[in-house]
């Protein structure tokens, strides 16, 4: 009877601890879902608002044709979509070799006083408002010459850099130091181990933080405003006003023109509909090997 006793004893705290660790996880798994619930509820509210004003508003004319003058309806936003594709592939083209060759530096050689205050400089451009960039790009390269995409395209490009710099650094930290050695091991000069094995190694986390950078200026407004300033015709020129849709969808809001409204609606939609093809597209090919990832 003593024994029998002492084992309920023994048995009696055990089963209290292992209730208390189950009602535990239940309760933490259900603040878990509970605040991705509430992440993600909001973000849905929003777009299902902006898929119904702006699917109402959409038309052939709109993606075809050039914006009427004010008080006339009907136009399109044409010039706006082809000019924000134009400035996007400037600040492409600048932004992303710059961040990543950034990047492959503090990876494979920041380990420094150089490296510390890059990475503080990155750091810093993150947090800067896209208002204060796009000022200092007009004063830059706007004043005294004029309003152009491609200052428009250097102005989003400065917010790229950041961005790619951190995100390609992390992942080419991520690449196990064993494949570098047998790379060296193998008489692979350090350059071409970083360029053929590490950055391939890591190729889908680097695509992915540049898609993340394109993504944050697509939408960008305040630094274009400063830049490209936006005009009511076709241009595909480096060194005139360009249209493009965050600029069309601000200025048309600011009207009194219900047409209007509807048409910056209709801009809205387009310009998350080309943001998430652009992203979904990107990492399609990324998981078909399109860019090489290992």
């Amino acid at each position: 009877m003593p024994e029998t006793a002492n084992v309920s004893s023994v048995q009696t705290p055990v089963a209290s601890i292992s209730l208390r660790r189950r009602v535990t996880d239940h309760v933490m798994s259900g603040l878990a879902v509970l605040t991705v619930v509430l992440v993600l509820a909001p973000l849905i509210a929003i777009f299902s608002y902006l898929v119904y004003r702006g699917v109402g508003s959409l038309n052939w004319a709109f993606l075809t044709q050039l914006p009427k003058p004010v008080g006339e309806t009907g136009g399109g936003m044409a010039n706006a979509i082809v000019g924000s594709a134009f400035i996007l592939a400037i600040a492409s083209v600048i932004g992303v070799p710059f961040g990543v060759g950034a990047g492959i530096y503090l990876a494979e050689f920041g380990r420094n006083r150089l490296g510390a205050a890059i990475r503080f400089t990155a750091d810093v451009l993150n947090g800067v408002p896209s208002i204060v960039i796009g000022i200092v790009a007009w004063a830059i390269l706007v004043r005294g010459r004029g309003f152009s995409a491609a200052a428009g395209g250097v102005a989003l490009a400065i917010m790229m850099v950041p961005t790619i710099t951190r995100t390609t650094e992390e992942m080419l930290l991520l690449v196990p130091q064993a494949l570098r050695e047998a790379a060296y091991g193998l008489g692979v000069p350090r350059w071409r181990t970083t360029l053929s094995i590490t950055l391939r190694t890591a190729t889908s986390g680097v695509i992915t933080g540049v898609m993340l950078a394109f993504a944050r200026i697509a939408g960008e407004t305040a630094p274009l405003l400063f830049t490209a300033l936006g005009n009511q015709f076709w241009n595909t020129r480096l060194d005139q006003p360009t249209a493009a849709l965050p600029l069309q969808i601000y200025n048309y809001a600011n009207t009194p023109y219900e047409d209007l409204h509807r048409q910056a609606w209709a801009g809205a939609f387009v310009l998350i509909v080309l943001i998430v093809t652009s992203v979904a597209a990107v990492r399609v090919a990324v998981r078909r090997g399109t860019f090489g990832a290992a």
